[in-house]
């Protein structure tokens, strides 16, 4: 079920947010699926501001078919948006890792050690939704090996896991940890939500992430902000956001 029009970002009190940091959106314009223009940046990132968010670290696609970003693009649009804020006068901070898709040239990333991060060492990153590759565990083997921690976007998406929490415990004890998206939470797709209720039940959760696209997604999150669901999510898993 959607909430978009039970409430408006402007009317959220900011200190209700038990979190400072967002680690997975797309912010920067015209590069991926997220923000295409600056404005529209801005006015995503102000929401972000209204509910109580200090700093940002957006991720923007990492796929070789669809979206060939690298270090030097990014890093350009960064700069280019950060430069902005401070024109407006925007007190929020904002820093850029990726969502790497796990393909060939992921691989090849990980093998010269040029990975984008957040937090010093955490690596973002998603596969395919369907079909599970058949590299996953040699992929967080590798990453680890390295020295970077990897982080699976939005778990909770997987179908190759079929709803099975065993599944995911395995993942995660292979060295993997979970970044769930808010907004899975409220998601019109019953196993979604369904899966992102069994990973906070379970104390899975490592990470929560907007994985803000459009304003629709800052909605969501705000409800989330608001909720019990909140609530019991931070009761039951131990969320590394702020750290």
């Amino acid at each position: 079920m959607f909430f978009e029009s039970l409430f408006k970002p402007k009317s959220y009190k900011a200190e209700v947010n038990p979190f400072k940091v967002d680690i997975h959106s797309h912010l920067l314009p015209g590069i991926d699926d997220g923000a295409q223009t600056l404005k529209e940046s801005l006015d995503l990132i102000k929401q972000f501001h209204l509910l109580g968010y200090t700093k940002l670290i957006t991720t923007p696609h990492i796929i070789s078919d669809y979206y060939p970003n690298n270090r030097e693009i990014i890093s350009e649009k960064l700069y280019s948006v950060q430069e902005a804020l401070k024109d407006e006068e925007i007190d929020i901070e904002l820093e850029a890792g990726a969502e790497y898709y796990l393909d060939i040239h992921f691989l090849n990333l990980i093998e010269d050690g040029n990975l984008l991060t957040f937090m010093k060492h955490y690596v973002l990153f998603e596969t395919d939704y369907i079909t599970k590759p058949i590299v996953l565990e040699e992929v967080i083997y590798t990453l680890l090996k390295k020295g970077y921690i990897p982080v699976l976007a939005h778990p909770e998406r997987y179908r190759y896991l079929n709803n099975d929490i065993e599944a995911y415990k395995q993942l995660k004890t292979l060295g993997v940890l979970f970044q769930v998206n808010a907004k899975s939470l409220y998601n019109h797709s019953k196993s979604t939500a369904n899966m992102a209720h069994q990973l906070m039940k379970h104390g899975l959760v490592d990470f929560i992430g907007s994985d803000a696209h459009r304003m629709r997604d800052l909605r969501r999150l705000e409800h989330f902000l608001k909720s019990r669901t909140c609530q019991k999510m931070l009761k039951r898993n131990i969320i590394k956001n702020n750290f």
